[in-house]
């Protein structure tokens, strides 16, 4: 909380600065887009989330069969208890922490590669939207552009929103056929 609130602040106070910095000028013309709407709501987005939940299924997938090893094993134990030998309940035992361990490593494993696989789809998002956005800054005269996912913004006009512009876009451009090199 503390934290958003120095970026809003930092946000505003450079608002400010900037302003101040132009007074014979035109005041800065500042522009709004919304990253989490371009990721949710375009068609490569939706896409990359598609592949994300893909990926974690088949992780969970996993998981789930290595938990249900162990509760066999440990009903196994349960269950036969009283008719096994102390070594045959050992090695049972055994085999339960063998595979809880294996568990663990996979959950570990599974969350390490969700996050670079997920780093790595918004990091190519990101580049390949970017230079859409540069170019509708361009486009509409803009000095500042704010990423509503990520800067904490109270509120704002809706005509600063360029959210729909970059969808637009970015789906025309994924839509395109490569250009041949």
């Amino acid at each position: 909380m503390r934290r958003q609130l120095r970026v809003i602040t930092l946000i505003a106070a450079a608002a400010a600065g900037l302003a101040g910095l132009l007074p014979a000028q035109e005041a800065s013309k500042l522009g709004m887009v919304n990253s989490q709407d371009i990721l949710d709501k375009s068609v490569e987005g939706r896409r990359v989330l598609a592949q994300l939940q893909a990926a974690d299924k088949k992780y969970t997938e996993s998981i789930t069969r290595l938990d249900d090893q162990i509760k066999q094993l440990q009903n196994r134990l349960s269950a036969q208890r009283l008719t096994l030998t102390a070594e045959a309940a050992a090695g049972i035992q055994t085999d339960i922490q063998k595979t809880q361990t294996q568990r663990q490593r996979m959950a570990e494993d599974a969350a390490r590669a969700m996050e670079e696989l997920q780093a790595r789809a918004l990091d190519q998002l990101q580049s390949e939207i970017m230079p859409i956005i540069e170019q509708l800054r361009k486009d509409k005269g803009l000095d500042i552009i704010f990423d509503l996912g990520k800067s904490g913004v109270a509120f704002m006009s809706p005509a600063l929103d360029l959210t729909a512009e970059v969808l637009r876009r970015y789906d025309a451009l994924k839509a395109a056929p490569p250009a041949k090199k």
